[in-house]
């Protein structure tokens, strides 16, 4: 495959975000590993949340990534410096003057692609801009999708047949029409346009562009698999008539300990490590919720004695720094029993340890595939985005998953009502359970995990998939000259 791929010239952009930013680091490497000439473009200073992944990789293969920089206009929004991803932001204010300084980096974006003039560019689906910068040069822009084919098909099926408009006042369900299964969700889980006020204007048109650009690109790469949605993405096709590839699970290309340790932060794997190896197979529940999601320092009380209460060991990871949310005596009482863990922690290498047998998540594409592939059964606590889509796919669909009983969309904290421990306890207990219910959940797990693993092998349907696109653009780049 290597060799007939060998010219082909691609450039990855991702959105300054970790959950953004590592899964394209991984499909930059999937197409290397195949041959491509691939440059991935980012700013200085996110250089340290992939280069040693991208060093380590291109010591170990016989292609190279080609890291690239282009500056960072911090100041021209407002931003202190070295302000270059959104995990770095601790408002949602900083977030809008984040994504300002993004939309101005149009024109370097252009400089870049008349110096390298690669045959393709892989961008991200909230940088819509760049579709009509590669327009301009004659380059065909492929949105990278950090979603699956279910939200996309349900994110059509409100758009398309408006079920909300017609929904009478007192009806607190609705269910989304023309989808392969019966889908039923909460009228509060959807985001509300009516509640959005005039400080997102800026991101409400971002929004509007992310979609009118979205059927002219080139077609769309999801980091999915056939075997877990199948319905979904054949759904997605004939529905919405738009070319796409399922490539993944990409983050399965991260196979050594050190890419799983030090993917996305640096390594703290001997703490962690060191408490998982001491439990037993299965034991532990892992608790997330992902790298840009905060929580109310009551609600964050409530997650910590849900956990106490479950009976059940536990690694909590939040991203509050501060102790303040801790309970009095809290830590005394889980010694031994839990452990937090503040900001970044070793996902992959956590979620694959053998002590660990259930993973409490907020339901981000990333960490719920990452999941999904580990082979657990699955606690869903969506907060926004497409999250609560994905909670409706794990639960309904695949049926690997037990609600917390998250209700409300929301992108601040305090929009949030806070669940109580008692459904946290609940959860824990029903994810790590012995019930008939329970056995049947991590019997599909592992079942899923294994189609996974196959998928990304070669002959795989995503091996397969990734070598059409590639054959695809060879092609039309042979009909150009």
């Amino acid at each position: 495959m290597g060799s007939t791929v060998q010219s082909l010239n691609v450039l990855f952009f991702p959105l300054m975000a970790p959950g953004h930013i590592l899964p394209m680091v991984d499909l930059a490497k999937l197409f290397a590993a195949r041959g491509a000439v691939v440059t991935f473009l980012t700013t200085p200073g996110n250089s340290a949340l992939i280069q040693p992944t991208i060093d380590r990789f291109n010591s170990s293969a016989t292609s190279s990534i080609r890291l690239h920089f282009i500056p960072f206009p911090f100041a021209a929004v407002g931003l202190p410096e070295g302000c270059e991803n959104i995990s770095s932001l601790s408002s949602f204010t900083e977030i809008q003057k984040l994504m300002k300084a993004v939309a101005l980096l149009r024109h370097p974006f252009d400089l870049v692609l008349k110096e390298l003039r690669p045959d393709c560019v892989v961008t991200d689906v909230f940088l819509p801009w760049t579709y009509e910068v590669a327009t301009e040069n004659g380059i065909p822009r492929i949105i990278f999708e950090g979603s699956n084919f279910f939200a996309s098909c349900a994110i059509d099926s409100i758009e398309r047949h408006k079920p909300l408009e017609g929904l009478p006042s007192e009806s607190e369900t609705f269910v989304l029409p023309g989808l392969p299964h019966r889908i039923e969700m909460l009228r509060s889980q959807v985001s509300d346009p009516s509640k959005i006020n005039s400080s997102m204007t800026d991101m409400l048109e971002m929004i509007k562009l992310v979609k009118e650009v979205g059927p002219k690109s080139y077609g769309l790469v999801v980091n999915s698999f056939y075997e877990m949605e199948p319905d979904y993405v054949e759904h997605y096709k004939k529905a919405m008539g738009r070319k796409a590839w399922h490539v993944g699970p990409v983050a399965l290309c991260n196979q050594e300990e050190v890419d799983k340790s030090e993917r996305g932060g640096e390594n703290r794997k001997d703490r962690v490590l060191k408490w998982l190896n001491g439990r037993k197979p299965g034991s532990v529940v892992y608790v997330c919720f992902g790298s840009l999601c905060d929580f109310t320092a009551e609600q964050l009380r409530e997650i910590a004695y849900g956990l106490e209460f479950s009976g059940h060991p536990f690694v909590l990871v939040v991203r509050n720094m501060s102790d303040e949310w801790i309970p009095d005596g809290y830590e005394e009482r889980i010694e031994g029993k839990g452990l937090i863990v503040h900001g970044w922690a070793p996902q992959l290498l956590i979620l694959n340890h053998e002590a660990v047998g259930g993973f409490i998540t907020h339901c981000g594409w990333n960490s719920s595939l990452e999941g999904i592939t580990a082979g657990l059964p699955l606690g869903t606590w969506p907060l926004f985005a497409e999250q609560f889509f994905n909670e409706r796919l794990i639960v309904d669909v695949l049926k690997i998953g037990v609600e917390v009983g998250s209700m409300v969309f929301g992108f601040r904290p305090e929009e949030r009502p806070v669940v109580n421990a008692s459904a946290l306890e609940a959860t824990v207990r029903s994810v790590m359970g012995e019930g008939e219910d329970a056995v049947e959940r991590r019997r599909r797990a592992r079942e899923l995990k294994e189609l996974a693993r196959k998928a990304m092998e070669e002959g795989g349907s995503s091996y397969i998939d990734l070598r059409i696109l590639m054959q695809e653009l060879m092609e039309r780049k042979a009909q150009s000259f």
